[in-house]
């Protein structure tokens, strides 16, 4: 069994806290969370992962066991948070990089391809959207109204978000077999988002992601120039970005390998074996052995 480390690093004088392993002279790849989530999502995966890839999977600042500052002190966007991942990588003298998206991680992830577009070596999104059509209206509507005008006749639908039963939501619509996922999922969540100041930081973020959609021409562009190889692994049933948010990859990579399976969000916790299968099988053919 492959050590799995918890570190920290200082980075732009925030401390982010990351789970890394694996052999340190393998091919790396980046694991990069979504709402309301940490790098706790990947807790099972990196372990499948470890004996042939060094695995870094950070918390986003305002995420899990990394630093949270307030919102007077730190500017919550996606654009500061994906420099703070680039500051995390260059810390850790990561230049070249596959990398897993998921939800939020996915316009933090973009983002670092289109600023550094050669050092992405392979992308796998799991409800990492970067099309119009993924987006699931009944869930977006309230969001898009409250980025447009923020205020409390707006707010109180998204903050809706925070709920347990909300998050609870999120982990269980769309899997076949609810039983399957770990309840402490959602419990941990929650507690980790209603921590307090916790809810400014994820209304700015909420906010902010109105900046993510006019970005997909641009990536939708690095995606026919740079033709990444890259696996769309999603939820059949997934309430947030639907499988049409999956397809729309090949208009823009012919070759990219995509996969509906049975469930909905969070596929690592009701469908574990078949995506790693699935990253595995991407992972060797695209990633030479031994590569950095």
């Amino acid at each position: 069994m492959t050590d799995l480390h918890h570190r920290t690093a200082t980075v732009k004088g925030h401390e982010v806290f990351y789970r890394e392993a694996g052999p340190p002279e393998a091919p790396v790849v980046v694991l990069l969370h979504g709402f309301p989530s940490s790098s706790r999502m990947f807790r099972r995966l990196i372990p499948a992962l470890a004996d042939r890839y060094h695995v870094i999977a950070p918390d986003h600042l305002g995420f899990g066991h990394s630093a949270t500052p307030p919102i007077e002190e730190f500017t919550y966007t996606f654009d500061a948070l994906t420099e703070t991942t680039e500051g995390l990588l260059d810390h850790l003298g990561i230049d070249h990089f596959a990398m897993y998206v998921q939800d939020y991680g996915a316009p933090i992830g973009w983002r670092l391809a289109l600023g550094r577009p050669t050092s992405v070596t392979a992308i796998i999104s799991q409800s990492g959207n970067a099309y119009d059509e993924g987006f699931v209206p009944e869930f977006w509507s309230p969001i898009w109204a409250y980025a447009q005008a923020p205020g409390p006749q707006t707010e109180s639908a998204v903050r809706a978000a925070f709920e347990l039963e909300a998050i609870r939501w999120q982990y269980l619509t769309g899997v076949p077999d609810p039983d399957l996922v770990d309840p402490d999922t959602w419990v941990l969540d929650h507690a980790e988002i209603n921590r307090p100041g916790n809810d400014k930081i994820q209304l700015a973020l909420f906010r902010d992601y109105a900046t993510n959609p006019p970005r997909y021409p641009a990536v939708q562009e690095y995606f026919r120039n740079s033709q990444v190889p890259l696996l769309a692994i999603w939820g059949a049933g997934d309430p947030i970005f639907g499988p049409a948010g999956a397809t729309a990859f090949a208009r823009d990579l012919p070759d990219a390998e995509i996969h509906l399976v049975k469930g909905g969000h969070f596929l690592l916790e009701s469908a574990l074996d078949v995506v790693i299968g699935d990253i595995r099988g991407f992972l060797g053919r695209t990633l030479s052995a031994g590569s950095s």
